[in-house]
């Protein structure tokens, strides 16, 4: 998604991705990305987890209707990066104020930490598992440490050349994903995977399964804008992460959900959410894509917690390197601590906890009360910025935040939703966010109204160009 002249930027430590970029990425490019991007094993074998609790053919319709309904949020918030340049937390001042934005951007680090703390950890396994079977020797923290210090180094020296492989990664993925399909559908029927039993003790429901669906967008939301940033115009950045996201959702969903189902038909231990049960079933090949997409994804990953904190603030003036380093090497230590897999499904609903309320109160805020557009002033950290608010602070932002966090928590761990909580944390936080914000518009103090706003403001770089300044590009 950068140049190799942009990479030695980052290398100096003054990285384009501590301000705006203008994108050059065509809609197939930018479609190849984010299809290379979620052919990954967490979102594989997030489909391995829905049966027995509910039955084969509920299972792939939540799948189909879940992704659908999360990469609504996805595109909408990476067009946002499209349009002004930036990537998603920075976008966060917009609508949290320019120190109030420091909250999701940390939660936002705390998350990408973890999923590449998962992502190694299943890498290793897998891997360790191959090896096993190989010469009977058997680390699996060790091989989760490899994999992660693998993933840094590629993060820091060769994101570039990853982002320019990714597309046939991914392709070999889809080989590989192809053989598996027709592997498991050449054993049974179709009429067979329908006719699973379902385990009702198991407390499965449709809506924890398209809950589970759509919080794997959310989590994928969260890195939108950064992606998205680099499309050429909204057509190719709408369009393709829309394509990409929900083509590589449903297909490697659907894998792990017929992967799985096979090891149940066999009469065999199913044990959810473990590669080692699916690649034992379909052999190396299945264990080296895992590998492979977990390389690809996870230093995107590692790259977006490096530009999250980058951007998170201008006065410390954060170097790329010295920054990828630390939190490389903390990424590398947690990838050891295996038994946070036993509690992956709790991770996905803390994240959609946390962001579903922000994400509802960016869209709120950009599409609908900013008009679709952000100023240069959301770069500017001083009072005189339009997005100071109170104190630096949006403080209807933050209370519709902790209300919609709260409420998502109460909804799918202390009185159950029937229809999941993602769904209506997110409408309630929209909903609160734009009637706290004209209810309380005349209150001067608060910052919510400001004549600034009546000014259209498109890419955040048209300013620079038209002073006669050379605009970066990716």
């Amino acid at each position: 998604m950068t140049g190799p002249k942009t990479m030695a930027l980052n290398l100096d430590g003054q990285d384009d991705s501590a301000g705006p970029v203008r994108g050059t990425q065509s809609l197939i490019r930018i479609a190849l990305i984010w299809l290379a991007a979620n052919l990954v094993v967490t979102t594989l074998l997030t489909g391995t987890l829905f049966v027995p609790g509910v039955s084969f053919g509920t299972a792939t319709g939540m799948i189909v209707l879940g992704t659908l309904i999360g990469v609504i949020v996805l595109v909408l918030i990476g067009n946002m990066g499209t349009r002004t340049g930036l990537p998603t937390m920075a976008l966060t001042r917009g609508a949290f104020g320019i120190r109030g934005s420091l909250v999701p951007a940390a939660s936002n680090l705390i998350v990408l930490m973890g999923w590449s703390w998962v992502q190694a950890m299943l890498a290793g396994v897998t891997v360790d598992f191959l090896v096993f079977e190989a010469t009977g020797f058997s680390n699996p923290m060790l091989f989760s440490a490899i994999c992660q210090g693998i993933v840094v180094v590629l993060a820091i020296f060769g994101h570039t050349g990853i982002s320019r492989v990714e597309p046939w990664l991914a392709l070999v993925i889809l080989v590989v994903m192809g053989f598996v399909f027709a592997a498991a559908f050449g054993a049974f029927s179709p009429g067979e995977f329908a006719a699973l039993p379902v385990e009702a003790e198991l407390g499965g429901t449709p809506f924890i399964t398209l809950d589970l669906v759509i919080a794997t967008a959310i989590s994928w939301t969260v890195l939108s804008a950064d992606m998205n940033r680099h499309a050429k115009n909204s057509v190719a950045g709408v369009l393709g992460s829309g394509v990409g996201y929900t083509l590589s959702t449903t297909i490697a969903m659907f894998l792990g959900l017929v992967a799985f189902s096979v090891v149940l038909l066999r009469g065999g231990e199913a044990i959810a959410f473990d590669p080692t049960v699916i690649v034992a079933e379909f052999g190396w090949p299945l264990g080296i894509a895992i590998f492979l997409s977990v390389m690809a994804t996870n230093t995107m990953v590692v790259f977006g917690m490096v530009t999250s904190v980058i951007n998170a603030q201008s006065k410390w003036h954060l170097r790329f390197l010295p920054t990828a380093i630390v939190l490389g090497i903390i990424s590398i230590i947690g990838s050891t601590f295996l038994g946070l897999l036993n509690q992956f499904t709790d991770f996905l609903f803390i994240i959609s906890a946390f962001f579903v309320p922000v994400f509802a109160i960016m869209i709120a805020d950009y599409y609908l009360l900013k008009r679709r557009s952000y100023s240069r002033q959301i770069l500017q950290e001083r009072p005189e910025s339009r997005y100071w608010y109170l104190g630096g602070i949006n403080w209807v932002a933050v209370f519709v935040w902790i209300f919609g966090a709260a409420l998502s928590y109460v909804l799918a761990y202390v009185a159950p939703s029937p229809i999941g909580a993602n769904i209506p944390a997110f409408a309630v936080s929209f909903a609160l966010y734009l009637g706290l914000t004209w209810a309380l518009r005349a209150v001067k103090p608060l910052g919510l109204a400001d004549p600034r706003d009546a000014v259209h403001a498109g890419h955040l770089l048209d300013e620079e160009e038209q002073a006669g300044e050379p605009a970066r590009r990716n």
